[in-house]
C-alpha cells in the first residue's frame, strides 16, 4: 500500500481528510515525494510548486517544504511519520537489539511534540494501527515493528547514536543553538545524513523564512536528472496548500506588513532581510586551529569590547594586529556570559590588554560613560567608536571576502557572522543586527577590532617601535631605509 491509498482508505487514514478537495496540493506532493503516478491535475499542480516540468519516478531522499503560514505542514509531516513508521519494514536495515527511529526536529521539544500529538492521534485512530504501538510516551511512541517516532531539540550532539529513517525537520529555518547564537541546520542536517541508512527517505521541512537557501539541504531535482536527484523543492503559498484558511487574515497581514505577509503566508523568500555574510567567505578567513595567539614583542596590538551589564548579554573582548603583509589578524577573542560582575570582568580584561601592551581600547556607547570610568580606574583608556554597530558590519564585509583578516577558531564567533542578518527599512537604509533571539556579542567585538586595524595601510605604531629597536644612531637608521625602501624626513 502507498500513502496515497492509504489517504484514501477509510480504514487507514481516509477518516482525517473529511474534505477531499481541499488537500489536492498535498497529495500532489506527497505523489511527488514517494514517486508514484499523478493525474492531471495533480501534474499540473506539481509543475507550480516546483517550476518542473518532469515528474519523480522514484522516491526522492530529501524534501524541502518553502509552504506559507498554517499551510498544513505539522500533519502531512505526521502522516509521512506514521507511515514510514508503520507501513515500511527497517528490520533488514537493524542489528540485534537495535530500532529504527522516525525523528522529528524541532526548534524544542514542545514545538516537536506538534508533530507526535498529530502521530499519536492518527495511530490510536486506526484500530489496525493502534494494536501496533508498545509503548507510548509524552515524547516517543514505541512501534511493535522495532521501528519508534521520537521528538528532538535542534542539536547536532543529541541526534547522533540513533538508527535515523526519517529525519521530520520541522521549521528548520528558525533553529537556534541552545545560547541563541545561530542556525545550526547545516550541522543538525550534517549529524543526521551520518546516521541513514541504505534505501532510507529523510524529509526536510523549512517555512517560508527569512535568508534561508532552499537547497542548502541537498541539491535540488532538475529537469534533466530526476533519477540522480538528492532533494525535492517545494513552494507554495498558504492558499494553494490550504484553501480554507480565511482570506480576511491573509489579507489583512498584507495591509499590516507586506513585505512580512509575503514570508509568512506567500512563501516568498524575504528581500529587506538577507543573509549578511556567506559561510564560505568567513570560514575561509578562519584558522580552525588557533584558539588564542600569545602576544609577539614584534607586534603592536590594539582591542576592542562590546560591554555588558551582566544579566542579558556576553561581555566579549578582542585585540589583534596588522601583519607585515597587511592582513589584519585576531589573536584573542574572549567572552564571558551573564550572569557576571562587571567590575570584575573589566579587572580581568585590563590585565589581559597591558599584557598585550594594550592602554587604549575602543568599544561602542554603551551606557554612557559607565565603561569609559571603569576601565580608567584599572589604567585602561576607553575611546566609544564613532562608528555604530551597522557601520562596523558594513566596512568589515568588503575585509572577509577579499580574505584581509585572519580569525580565531571560534566557534561562537563564527556561527554568529553567518546569522547576521542585513535588513532594509522602508526609507531604504540598511541595518546589520543579530536574528530575533540571538546574540552577536562575538561577533561585534571581532569585527571591531579588525575593521580598527583596517584604517590604516600599514601599521605606524609598530613601525615607530620598531625604527626606536634599530636606531641606535643615524647609521642605523640607514640601514633601515636602505632595506626598506623608506624615503621620509629623515631618508
Amino acid at each position: 500500500m502507498n500513502i496515497l491509498k492509504a489517504c484514501r482508505d477509510d480504514q487507514v487514514f481516509g477518516h482525517a481528510f473529511r474534505r477531499r478537495e481541499t488537500w489536492q496540493a498535498w497529495f500532489a506532493f506527497l505523489a511527488a515525494l514517494f514517486g508514484l503516478r499523478m493525474d492531471r491535475e495533480q501534474r499540473a499542480i506539481f509543475m507550480e510548486c516546483t517550476n518542473r516540468t518532469d515528474r519523480p519516478r522514484e522516491q526522492a531522499q530529501e524534501a524541502v517544504l518553502v509552504i506559507g503560514r498554517r499551510g498544513g505542514k505539522s500533519f502531512i509531516l505526521a502522516l509521512i511519520a506514521v507511515f514510514l513508521a508503520s507501513f515500511r519494514d527497517w528490520t533488514p536495515f537493524l542489528g540485534p537489539g537495535e530500532r529504527a527511529t522516525v525523528m522529528v526536529i524541532a526548534a524544542d521539544r514542545k514545538q516537536a511534540r506538534v508533530i507526535v500529538r498529530y502521530c499519536s492521534g492518527l495511530l490510536n485512530a486506526v484500530p489496525l494501527l493502534k494494536r501496533t504501538i508498545q509503548a507510548e510516551r509524552q515524547e516517543s511512541i514505541d512501534l511493535k515493528n522495532r521501528t519508534t517516532i521520537e521528538v528532538h531539540s535542534c542539536s547536532f550532539r543529541t541526534v547522533r547514536g540513533y538508527t535515523i529513517v526519517a529525519a521530520l525537520c520541522d521549521e528548520a529555518a528558525f533553529w537556534r543553538t541552545d545560547d541563541g547564537t545561530a542556525n545550526p541546520d547545516h550541522e543538525v542536517i550534517n549529524a543526521v545524513r551520518l546516521q541513514w541508512r541504505r534505501y532510507l527517505t529523510p524529509s526536510c521541512s523549512w517555512p517560508a523564512a527569512r535568508m534561508r537557501d532552499v537547497v542548502s539541504c541537498g541539491r535540488p531535482i532538475s529537469s534533466t536528472s530526476a533519477r540522480q536527484a538528492l532533494c525535492l523543492v517545494w513552494q507554495a503559498p498558504t492558499t494553494r496548500m490550504n484553501p480554507v484558511v480565511p482570506r480576511k487574515i491573509i489579507d489583512d497581514a498584507y495591509a499590516k506588513d507586506p513585505a512580512n505577509a509575503a514570508a509568512e503566508y506567500g512563501a516568498e523568500f524575504r528581500t529587506d532581510i538577507e543573509s549578511f555574510v556567506s559561510r564560505e567567505a568567513v570560514e575561509s578567513c578562519i584558522v580552525w586551529g588557533d584558539v588564542e595567539r600569545p602576544h609577539d614583542a614584534a607586534h603592536s596590538y590594539i582591542a576592542f569590547t562590546d560591554p555588558s551589564g551582566g544579566s542579558s548579554d556576553s561581555f566579549t573582548l578582542a585585540i589583534g594586529h596588522r601583519a607585515s603583509d597587511g592582513l589584519a589578524v585576531l589573536d584573542v577573542l574572549r567572552e564571558v556570559k551573564p550572569p557576571f560582575s562587571p567590575s570584575s570582568v573589566v579587572a580581568e580584561y585590563a590585565a589581559l590588554l597591558k599584557s598585550y601592551g594594550v592602554t587604549t581600547v575602543h568599544g561602542d556607547r554603551y551606557a554612557g560613560s559607565w565603561p569609559s570610568e571603569q576601565f580608567e580606574k584599572k589604567g585602561i583608556t576607553y575611546q566609544p567608536s564613532e562608528r555604530p554597530k551597522t557601520q562596523i558590519y558594513l566596512d568589515g564585509l568588503p575585509l572577509i571576502n577579499s580574505k584581509r583578516v585572519s580569525l580565531l577558531g571560534n566557534r561562537r564567533m563564527f556561527q554568529q557572522l553567518i546569522a547576521l542578518e542585513r535588513r532594509t527599512a522602508r526609507g531604504g537604509r540598511d541595518s546589520i543586527d543579530h536574528p530575533p533571539g540571538g546574540h552577536d556579542d562575538c561577533a561585534n567585538a571581532a569585527l571591531g577590532v579588525l575593521v580598527h586595524l583596517g584604517e590604516s595601510t600599514y601599521d605606524l605604531e609598530g613601525m615607530v617601535k620598531g625604527l626606536g629597536r634599530l636606531c641606535g644612531g643615524s647609521g642605523y637608521f640607514g640601514r633601515y631605509a636602505a632595506a626598506t625602501g623608506y624615503r621620509g624626513p629623515l631618508g
